[in-house]
């Protein structure tokens, strides 16, 4: 059974984008479209790692972090951001690990996928 794993990002393009890079590299992939979309996913399934968009309408990052984390502090969330600003500050404090920015380097988010779920090695192409 493949690791699950919850993109949360407003932009369907970055939704997708990430959606199939991570299927590449061997994950089932779960997308919302809101910060509440994507809590209530998060309540109701167990994912092993979470990407959560800095800025959203409905529900923005740093309040989607402080509620999933209320829920399941032991999942790392990774922020993403086209322009890391005082909100990504905010998504740090509220509990999340890691920020990145956009346009993701594709090497870079293979190593923080593999630091923080302790694997080994992300499939490759």
């Amino acid at each position: 059974m493949a690791t699950k794993v919850l993109i949360i990002d407003d932009a369907p393009v970055i939704r997708e984008l990430l959606k199939d890079v991570l299927n590449d590299f061997g994950f089932e992939v779960d997308t919302a479209e809101n910060g509440q979309i994507g809590y209530e996913m998060a309540r109701g399934e167990d994912y092993a790692l979470i990407f959560c968009d800095v800025h959203m309408p409905v529900m923005g990052g740093p309040q989607t972090v402080i509620k999933i984390k209320q829920l399941k502090p032991e999942v790392p969330i990774i922020m993403t951001d086209s322009f890391p600003d005082k909100e990504a500050e905010r998504a740090g404090a509220a509990g999340a690990v890691r920020c990145l920015a956009k346009p993701f380097d594709l090497d870079d988010l293979r190593r923080v996928i593999e630091h923080f779920l302790n694997q080994k090695e992300v499939k490759k192409d």
